[in-house]
């Protein structure tokens, strides 16, 4: 059996976040800071990919004084902490391949120091020397602390109301680590 290991390349890789509320959507991007994956016999058998939470970056909202207001506030401890928490982590457990080419990633996904067992459907592009990952993980903020204006714990918030449920879409490019 052929174990290959492959870097992710922050550089290629990228992470689109959508947030819904009552009253629309917000969206951007987070950066990845580092992860690997590890092939066995060039099927995905493993590996972590952790997050930059200090990287993120709000695309919908155009105003500089606005869009600095919000990243403040998601930076703060109503949304991410990131003086306290600067990454977050997913560390693939188990691969179950669905067809060729497509996967269920499911492992321990971290944010805020608070780990909870999830899982996503993945499609994957080899080369020999590089690899590509694509898909969407859907997230329930509630489970790692992140209550603000959540229905589930506030009453009456009418269209104030920001959705439990977040959106990750990624691209994440990875080559071949070199010893």
């Amino acid at each position: 059996m052929e174990t290959t290991n492959f870097k992710i390349v922050s550089s290629k890789s990228q992470i689109d976040w959508t947030g819904r509320k009552v009253t629309g959507a917000h969206n951007g991007t987070i950066g990845i800071k580092e992860g690997h994956f590890i092939l066995n016999d060039g099927k995905i058998n493993g590996g972590n990919i952790v997050i930059n939470t200090a990287l993120i970056k709000i695309l919908d909202v155009t105003d500089p004084d606005t869009n600095a207001q919000f990243a403040g506030h998601l930076a703060s401890d109503d949304f991410f902490s990131i003086e306290k928490f600067p990454t977050a982590a997913f560390d693939i457990l188990s691969v179950k391949e669905i067809s060729n080419g497509k996967y269920y990633l499911e492992g321990n996904l971290t944010i805020k120091d608070i780990t909870h067992l999830t899982g996503f459907e993945t499609e994957v592009e080899s080369t020999n020397n590089a690899l590509s990952l694509t898909g969407k993980l859907v997230i329930d903020r509630t489970q790692y602390d992140i209550k603000f204006r959540s229905g589930n714990f506030f009453k009456d918030l009418g269209d104030t109301l920001i959705y439990n449920d977040f959106d990750l879409d990624f691209t994440i490019t990875a080559e071949v680590a070199k010893n």
